[in-house]
């Protein structure tokens, strides 16, 4: 991914030691130049029209540039928060340990039954009204009782953790969506979607993710397109002193080990996104590859309401006893659960929401880990009769796409793996335009890679089809539409400009 690259020599702002340089570095490595012939500058032979790629490259090498120059911005603040999010997973079992964790009694005493743990948390918080609980995934693990709050901002709820062996309240603290981010993971999420400026502040990160694509894939094929004399400069980086062709070789092969990863996190990026996510979305449904819903209505005689899979389980799987006439209402959460274990769920990471009027208990798998258990079950609360149940295996393909994707995109598919993997991400897309800068930065005073009017050296039958596909992207892609009408505004005013000046000295 190279955000700035030679067109042709110009060595105005190039001290002449890091001209030598790198023609010292040329001999050395065997890679020669992107000035040396017409294959690789772009440019024609005399008398004869640019084909191909050398028709092409410019084209691609000033959009790159502009967009790697502009956005970079954007880009940096998008990898630097996503870095500390891809920390923040594994830090919160660190800072929160007091709540997370408590000590395995000794002799192997087991578990207290659920509904004693979520008495104990609303005599902890008598105000807050139990929406779901989260069961510990393994042994040591708190129970976390979460509870509606009125005062929380929205799609927070305070999460109560209990010792599942004792009762005892470990502590209280404010939740973040399904996947139960803690007040540092939440406050980084936010920096990382909004800056903490809201839906004004989203269009910051919707406008990274919409150019992370196109500057990977426009600096992968300038990178292939060098020519050079031996392969292994294509893979690994130049060595030498420090010149800027040797951070070229760094940013251009940084970039190519990083680029399918930086695609994957710019297409699940915009899953989330506020315009391009709204046609992804559309465009998922309509090619049947929305994710299927879990029906847990109840009619007041007890029977579920219907619905897309209600009954898939209601005549397989035996339902527990009522017991008393008082139990009959609402059999209680560990009956609940158990009646979800017997249809299948066994996943030891588990999240149980409440019933409210009219539904029933909703049991559902949690383990986003491979390999994937997100199986869920509506359950009754008068007899503990399966209302219905939605199995991964059913998914269509492009919701398990998106499901596995959005689960990688947090950290949360792989566990520490998959964590890991983003710091790197991260950390190479922040060296990317450092470099980047770096290389424009060396160049001066003339930072431009191409003169203006690249586009009319592409022949109309590869011009017509890049313009119309461009198009549809930006429609599709909104902010990378209406960015890019402004990045060939703001150049085609300076071109202007730069004539008017010109005519005004002749």
């Amino acid at each position: 991914m190279t955000i700035d690259d030679l067109a042709r020599p110009d060595t105005s702002g190039t001290p002449a030691t890091d001209t030598a340089t790198d023609t010292a570095t040329e001999k050395a490595t065997g890679t020669t130049a992107d000035t040396t012939t017409a294959a690789t500058t772009g440019t024609a032979a005399p008398g004869r029209a640019p084909r191909g790629w050398a028709a092409l490259r410019p084209l691609v090498l000033r959009m790159h540039f502009y967009a790697g120059v502009l956005i970079a911005p954007f880009l940096l603040l998008a990898a630097v928060s996503g870095l500390l999010y891809a920390l923040a997973v594994p830090a919160e079992k660190v800072i929160y340990a007091q709540e997370l964790e408590v000590p395995v009694p000794d002799g192997g005493a087991g578990a207290l039954p659920l509904a004693r743990q979520v008495e104990a948390a609303r005599a902890a918080n008598p105000d807050g009204t139990v929406t779901a609980v989260w069961p510990g995934a393994e042994p040591g693990a708190t129970t976390r009782v979460l509870m509606a709050d009125p005062e929380a901002p929205e799609g927070t709820s305070t999460a109560v953790f209990v010792d599942p062996y004792t009762a005892d309240v470990r502590g209280q603290l404010p939740s973040y969506g399904s996947s139960g981010a803690l007040p540092l993971r939440t406050w980084i999420s936010g920096l990382h979607v909004d800056l903490h400026l809201g839906e004004l502040g989203r269009n910051y990160s919707e406008l990274a993710a919409s150019w992370l694509w196109v500057v990977a894939l426009g600096g992968l094929a300038l990178w292939l397109g060098r020519r050079r004399k031996n392969r292994r400069a294509l893979f690994l980086p130049e060595r030498g002193p420090k010149s800027r062709r040797r951070t070229l070789s760094w940013h251009g092969t940084v970039g190519l080990w990083a680029v399918a990863g930086l695609v994957a996190l710019s297409a699940t990026g915009l899953t989330w996104s506020r315009y391009a996510g709204e046609n992804i979305g559309s465009v998922q449904d309509r090619l049947g590859g929305a994710t299927p819903k879990l029906s847990a209505a109840v009619t007041p005689g007890g029977d579920a309401s219907g619905g897309e899979h209600a009954g898939h389980g209601a005549g397989h799987h035996p339902a527990p006893p009522s017991g008393d006439a008082g139990r009959s209402a609402d059999i209680g959460i560990d009956e609940a659960v158990a009646a979800a274990r017997a249809a299948g769920i066994d996943s030891p990471s588990i999240s149980v929401v409440l019933p409210a009027e009219g539904s029933g208990y909703v049991v559902k798998e949690t383990d986003k880990q491979f390999p994937v258990q997100l199986d869920s079950v509506a359950v009754n609360p008068a007899d503990g009769a399966v209302l219905d149940e939605l199995r991964f295996a059913e998914y269509p393909l492009l919701a398990k796409l998106t499901r596995v994707g959005i689960d990688a995109h947090m950290g949360l598919f792989l566990g520490l793996f998959n964590q890991l993997a983003l710091a790197a991400l991260a950390l190479a897309l922040v060296m990317l335009v450092v470099w980047g800068y770096r290389m424009w930065w060396l160049r001066r005073p003339a930072r431009r890679p191409v003169a203006r009017g690249a586009w009319r050296r592409v022949p109309p039958t590869v011009l017509l089809p890049l313009l119309a596909a461009t198009a549809l992207v930006g429609w599709f892609v909104p902010l990378l539409g209406l960015s890019l009408v402004a990045f060939l505004a703001v150049d085609l005013a300076l071109g202007l400009a730069a004539r008017a000046r010109s005519k005004r000295t002749a």
